[in-house]
């Protein structure tokens, strides 16, 4: 790792990883990074709860395989927004899927290298869940895998100012699909996820503002300021101000559906004065916001958590 944030690379690094800007190993990164282990760990482990749990060796691996990527999909999301938070989103240039050493990077601490091998975990899992138990849901699971992953190469060139920041919301739209799909489909074994997303007005509502908070990190590029405004005057505030238009859509939703989703409804608007925090973050250091992005994106995991879980 060659360069420090904010330093201009050298013609040999650039060579090799184009556009590679590389974050601050901080002690808090390095701390987050533990608790993303131990969250990687207690996935296996409900896994392994859930498969032993269940009647049946097939159904018990299946089961297991299901209760894991859960898991792992949520700590691929989280890795995401630590990835932004810290300044990593070129810390591997534009360089995709891997690089030669993107493991040991891993074990150093980068972010965004965990972020890739979390993601080929996500994708095998994947894999074994159709060749085990072939089905619309495990198919539609590895469908959403492969475009996710797609879209996530395309976010490297967002950041680096070659593509719209519509990739940069799709990926995150996207990744929120694989999450949901399957805890839908280890909560509720045998539902079609298609018909139950269709007819959940709350979750539409929640990837609206997931969408536009992925445009809003996409607009402003890689280490930019969005900038203090009343009325909107340039496209990354524009975003901002239709992501906010959002938020409240999701608060008016969860609101108007009370006492349905009360806990839901409670972190959405908590979520006001967490995003109010982060655009203040954003503003005072661009390039790395910090822990609070994380934060941000741990009480969308949350919300949706709440939604799923408490429907009948």
């Amino acid at each position: 790792m060659s360069t420090i944030l904010g330093a201009k690379p050298s013609k040999d690094a650039e060579a090799a990883l184009p556009h590679a800007v590389e974050g601050e190993l901080t002690p808090a990164v390095r701390l987050i990074g533990r608790v993303i282990t131990l969250l990687l760990l207690l996935s296996v482990a409900a896994g392994l709860w859930q498969g032993f749990g269940s009647h049946g060796l097939w159904t018990g691996v299946v089961n297991g395989l299901q209760a894991s990527e859960v898991g792992f999909a949520m700590v691929l999301i989280l890795l995401g927004s630590i990835v932004e938070g810290f300044g990593y989103g070129l810390s591997l240039g534009t360089k995709w899927p891997y690089t030669r050493n993107i493991v040991l990077l891993m074990v150093r601490g980068d972010p965004e290298a965990a972020h890739r091998v979390v993601a080929t975990l996500v994708g095998l899992v994947a894999l074994a869940l159709v060749i085990l138990a072939p089905g619309i849901g495990t198919i539609s699971g590895l469908t959403l895998i492969v475009v996710t992953a797609l879209f996530g190469m395309g976010t490297l060139y967002v950041l680096a100012g070659r593509v719209p920041a519509f990739v940069h919301g799709m990926h995150g739209l996207l990744a929120y699909g694989v999450f949901l799909i399957y805890l839908t489909g280890l909560a509720y074994p045998g539902l079609d996820f298609w018909t139950y997303l269709g007819a959940m007005g709350a979750l539409h509502a929640l990837l609206l503002a997931v969408f536009l908070g992925g445009m809003t990190t996409g607009q402003r590029g890689f280490g930019s300021a969005i900038g203090a405004f009343v009325q909107p005057k340039k496209a990354s505030q524009w975003t901002v101000a239709a992501h906010i238009a959002a938020g409240l859509i999701l608060v008016a939703t969860l609101g108007y559906l009370m006492p349905a989703y009360p806990i839901a409804f409670y972190l959405a608007v908590g979520q006001f004065a967490v995003g109010f925090l982060l655009f203040h973050a954003v503003s005072l250091k661009p390039k790395d916001p910090g822990v609070l992005v994380a934060f941000h994106q741990s009480m969308v995991l949350l919300m949706a958590l709440a939604i799923v879980l408490v429907w009948r």
